[in-house]
């Protein structure tokens, strides 16, 4: 029998979850009730483009006990992982002879280091309470985790459709479903106001409306998730972002406080990313790319994709001998997806195109709205 009051508990688990470096960590019930209508609603309207998956059995996220029978608790928890300061990112978009990569994909992968400290917090909660039912989730299942954290009061989901903290957006969610008796938590009160700089930064306009983003936009999805051809309209506005995009947090005034990687050193930037000159990383052959990026979320895309991104930013950037070169190295790569990025490239380089985007026009949001991307 547990020898703990459920205070007691709770104090515990606050103390656990700082000890492994969670920034925060909060208690949420498995019942998703207006979850399912707002998944639903977003599903027709076509924003999960080609990540057909999100489709398959609804149900199934907006229940998380189906995950895992017997769960009447969620711990949902906050790492964080920027290890960088802020200026440096903004520094390296203006530099267009570099490329860059969304903060979180910097360091190692991670789904299994997240997990691995869920699984030391419920080992250490059991040694001091004792035996209950638990599993460790994080980006790993279908599971709606901004909207179980939301609802816990780990944070508010932002109007880029992010889950903000009054220390940011920067840090990756885990969940641990158990059957703890554990209260759950109230939600956190909305704190974005009347701020709209998420929806005004965002190179491609993709978050549409407030709390509404049309992933076939988002330069996330075009640079991680499409596994095809980037619309040659919205290539330019990807600038020299060859893997992700921070921008809607970048500019986000919370992120002024966001927490650095405290305890987390696996996030920060790995060395074979410290110096990412475009030229250099198109130079990468399919086994350099899985050697040097071993243990990096970024391997998940593969090497034609890769390439496919880096081609993109080469466009994006100046004529220089080094980027010329370096694309018609590439002119007669196996891969049609290849080939074909790179001969966009090497015609925009050639036809002296401004490297530099402007804002996408709300036209041209409008008509890839109505286009299957």
């Amino acid at each position: 029998m547990p020898s703990l009051s459920v205070f007691a508990l709770r104090t515990l688990l606050e103390r656990e979850a700082h000890n492994l470096g969670f920034s925060a960590v909060r208690v949420s019930r498995p019942t998703l009730q207006t979850a399912h209508k707002h998944l639903a609603t977003w599903l027709a309207a076509g924003y999960q483009g080609s990540m057909a998956w999100l489709e398959q059995d609804p149900e199934l996220r907006t229940d998380p006990s189906r995950l895992w029978p017997g769960t009447t608790c969620i711990l949902t928890v906050s790492l964080p992982y920027l290890g960088e300061d802020l200026t440096s990112c903004t520094e390296a978009l203006n530099d267009p002879t570099q490329g860059v990569i969304a903060q979180y994909a910097l360091g190692q992968d991670y789904h299994r280091r997240m997990r691995r400290r869920l699984h030391l917090l419920a080992e250490r909660m059991e040694a001091q309470w004792g035996p209950f039912s638990w599993r460790p989730f994080s980006d790993s299942a279908p599971l709606l985790e901004v909207e179980i954290a939301a609802q816990g009061g780990l944070g508010w989901r932002g109007k880029h459709t992010l889950l903000l903290q009054r220390q940011g957006s920067y840090f990756f969610l885990g969940e641990l479903l158990c059957n703890l008796p554990l209260p759950s938590d109230p939600p956190e009160e909305d704190h974005c106001g009347t701020c709209q700089t998420c929806l005004t930064v965002c190179p491609t306009r993709a978050i549409v409306a407030p709390y509404q983003l049309d992933a076939r936009l988002c330069i996330a999805y075009l640079t991680i998730e499409h596994p095809g051809p980037i619309p040659e309209l919205l290539r330019p506005f990807l600038g020299n972002r060859i893997y992700g995009c921070d921008d809607c947090q970048l500019h986000c005034p919370w992120n002024r406080f966001a927490n650095t990687a405290r305890g987390a050193r696996e996030f920060l930037r790995r060395k074979e990313l410290e110096n990412l000159s475009l030229p250099a990383l198109f130079a990468w052959s399919a086994e350099d790319f899985l050697t040097r990026l071993a243990g990096s979320p970024i391997r998940r895309i593969g090497h034609e994709r890769w390439l496919r991104n880096v081609a993109v930013a080469l466009g994006n950037g100046p004529a220089t001998p080094a980027a010329l070169a370096a694309l018609a190295r590439q002119r007669n790569h196996p891969a049609e997806l290849v080939r074909e990025h790179v001969e966009w490239a090497w015609q925009r380089l050639q036809n002296g195109n401004s490297p530099v985007p402007v804002p996408v026009g709300v036209e041209s949001v409008i008509l890839l709205r109505d286009t299957d991307s």
